[in-house]
C-alpha cells in the first residue's frame, strides 16, 4: 500500500497530550462550537446506563456542570489518554492528535449542561472526538495523510466503537488492506490516497460508477470483518 495509508507510529509510553487550557483562557469561538458536543449523542457511540456509572464520576460531572474547574481538571486528567489514544490511532501527526484532544475537552466543558450525569462520559467524549475528526478531514482534505483518517472514520461507522477500546484493531489495518483482492485494494488506494471520485475509480478499473461504488462498499466491509476477527482473536488469547 502507498505510504499515505500507513498507520501512525505508536506513541512512546511517556507521551501525554499537552495540558488542556482552562476554559476561561480558551478562544471565544470555542463557545460557538459547543453544538458539536451535543451532536456527539447521535454520533453512533451509545451512552452507558446509570447503574454502571461510578459514583465518583457522577460527583465530578455534577461539580463540572456547576462550573467547578477543579472537577473539570480531574476529568481531563482521568480521560485525556483515552481521547488521545482514539485520535492518535486515526491521525498520522501527533500534534494534530494533541490539538484535537484539547478541543474535545474544551467542547465538553462548553456543553457540560447538556450532558446527563446518569450516563458514562467516555462514549460522549469519543463522540465529540469523532465529530472533530470529521471536521479535521474537511479542513485538511488536500493533505495526503488525511486518507488514513478518512478510512478509519468510515470503518468506525460500520461498527460501534467501544469507549473502553477506542483503538481496537486498527493496528491490524495494514495487514487487512494487504489481504484484499487486487481490485479492492486499488480502489481503496485511489479513494483514500489519491482522493479520486467513484466515477474516476470506475474509469481506471474499467467499471461503471455503480460497480465501483459496490466494490468500495464490499472492500470496507471486508476490512471491518477482518479487523473484527483479529481483535476477537486478541481477546481470546
Amino acid at each position: 500500500m502507498a505510504s499515505e495509508l500507513d498507520p501512525p507510529a505508536h506513541a512512546p509510553a511517556d507521551l501525554t497530550p499537552r495540558d488542556v487550557a482552562a476554559p476561561a483562557e480558551a478562544a471565544p469561538e470555542i463557545a460557538n462550537n459547543a453544538a458539536s458536543a451535543e451532536d456527539a449523542m447521535a454520533s453512533g457511540v451509545t451512552a452507558t446506563a446509570t447503574d454502571t456509572v461510578p459514583e465518583d464520576q457522577r460527583a465530578l460531572l455534577e461539580a463540572m456542570q456547576r462550573g467547578d474547574r477543579a472537577a473539570f481538571a480531574q476529568i481531563v486528567e482521568r480521560y485525556q489518554m483515552l481521547v488521545f489514544g482514539y485520535l492518535r490511532a486515526r491521525l498520522l501527526q501527533s500534534n494534530d492528535a494533541e490539538d484535537l484532544t484539547q478541543e474535545v475537552f474544551l467542547r465538553c466543558f462548553m456543553a457540560r449542561e447538556r450532558f446527563s450525569v446518569s450516563h458514562d462520559i467516555r462514549p460522549w467524549l469519543i463522540g465529540i472526538a469523532r465529530n472533530l475528526l470529521r471536521e479535521h478531514v474537511r479542513r485538511v482534505r488536500q493533505r495526503k495523510e488525511s486518507g488514513w483518517t478518512q478510512l478509519c472514520l468510515e470503518l468506525d461507522t460500520l461498527a460501534e466503537v467501544e469507549a473502553d477500546e477506542p483503538e481496537a484493531g486498527l493496528d491490524h489495518l495494514p495487514g487487512c488492506l494487504d489481504g484484499l483482492g487486487d481490485s479492492a485494494r486499488q480502489a481503496i488506494e485511489m479513494r483514500y490516497c489519491s482522493q479520486l471520485r467513484l466515477s474516476e475509480i470506475g474509469d481506471k478499473l474499467r467499471r461503471s460508477e455503480g460497480a465501483a461504488k459496490l466494490l468500495m462498499f464490499r472492500a470496507r466491509q471486508a476490512l471491518k470483518n477482518c479487523l473484527d476477527r483479529k481483535f476477537k482473536a486478541e481477546d481470546d488469547d
